[in-house]
């Protein structure tokens, strides 16, 4: 009796889809993988190049394009600006000068400058000068150019090597779509994301995820992340060349979702490990310059303004 039982169940749980009350499709996107031949390799394999391409950059030296825009869903707009050129230095460990340039009059539209603990920020058509430290200590309500953080442009332009005592690495084997370059469609594409985990005195978190390429093993795309895991940084790498024997993107696109803004670096000209020297990364506060010192930092005035600023080499 007990075993009819069970058949009857057995056989009415099974006829219930063919009655159609409880019966649903839909459609499935078809999504195309990509014909692409795709290149293999290891945790290890990734993580000595994330390490070797570091080393192999000492000094930046750049001629650059720079666009940018600033705003998003708090403010309820994106305000586009024209793009500038610009130039870009760096000197390992920390650091960077940043000069944008109106067009054709070529006057100073913003120069900044960065030793990786505080830096300095001259705005000359606003006649502002704005001494901080790498961090924002406060989120501002209304996003600005002026939240621009040195950190963000140097670790976004010079991936961070992972350092095995601080650092633990793990691979994850996903897929993204990507827009095919040759007939301009949407394709899957496999991809290798290197995620790394930061350990220190203070905590251990999630620090940054960096997105290969199955193409090219090139790294196509980092994140960074604050010590409460929220998305600090998006940095995309596109269209490598090399320079000076050193595989680098000539399109890097910066975006900052929490001070809403976002900058487009486009490659120029560009030497690398060329010699610089200390005074290329000297900014004084310019003379009748309104300052402003924020949260954390610290700036002596110097006893005579800067009247006539030493003119920089580059390229």
């Amino acid at each position: 009796m007990l075993s009819r039982l069970r058949t009857f169940i057995f056989l009415g749980i099974a006829l219930i889809p063919l009655s159609g009350c409880l019966l649903r499709t839909h459609k499935v996107e078809r999504t195309i993988t990509t014909t692409a031949p795709l290149k293999e390799a290891t945790l290890a394999d990734l993580v000595n190049r994330i390490n070797s391409d570091a080393e192999k950059i000492r000094t930046l030296n750049a001629t650059v394009d720079i666009a940018t825009s600033v705003g998003g869903a708090r403010k309820g707009k994106v305000t586009e600006y024209q793009e500038i050129r610009g130039y870009i230095l760096i000197r390992k460990p920390e650091m960077l000068r940043m000069i944008g340039l109106f067009p054709v009059v070529r006057n100073r539209a913003f120069d900044m400058v960065s030793d990786g603990q505080q830096f300095r920020l001259s705005i000359p058509p606003k006649n502002k000068f704005i001494v901080g430290t790498k961090d924002v200590k406060n989120p501002p309500e209304k996003p600005s150019l002026e939240n621009l953080r040195p950190q963000a442009i140097l670790h976004s332009l010079l991936i961070p090597p992972i350092d095995p005592k601080t650092d633990i690495a793990v691979l994850e084997n996903s897929t993204e779509v990507v827009q095919d370059t040759k007939s301009n469609k949407q394709v899957t594409e496999p991809n290798y994301i290197v995620i790394v985990i930061h350990h220190a005195s203070d905590g251990t978190w999630l620090e940054r995820k960096i997105y290969f390429s199955r193409i090219d093993l090139q790294p196509h795309k980092q994140i960074l992340y604050d010590k409460a895991g929220n998305v600090a940084t998006v940095a995309t790498y596109d269209n490598y060349s090399e320079y000076d024997g050193v595989m680098f993107p000539n399109i890097i696109e910066i975006q900052r979702p929490q001070e809403e803004y976002t900058i487009q670096i486009a490659i120029v000209k560009l030497a690398l490990n060329k010699p610089l020297r200390d005074d290329q990364f000297d900014l004084q506060q310019p003379a009748g310059s309104q300052l402003q010192v924020l949260e954390g930092a610290t700036y002596d005035v110097p006893a005579k303004p800067n009247y006539n600023p030493p003119r920089q080499n580059f390229h």
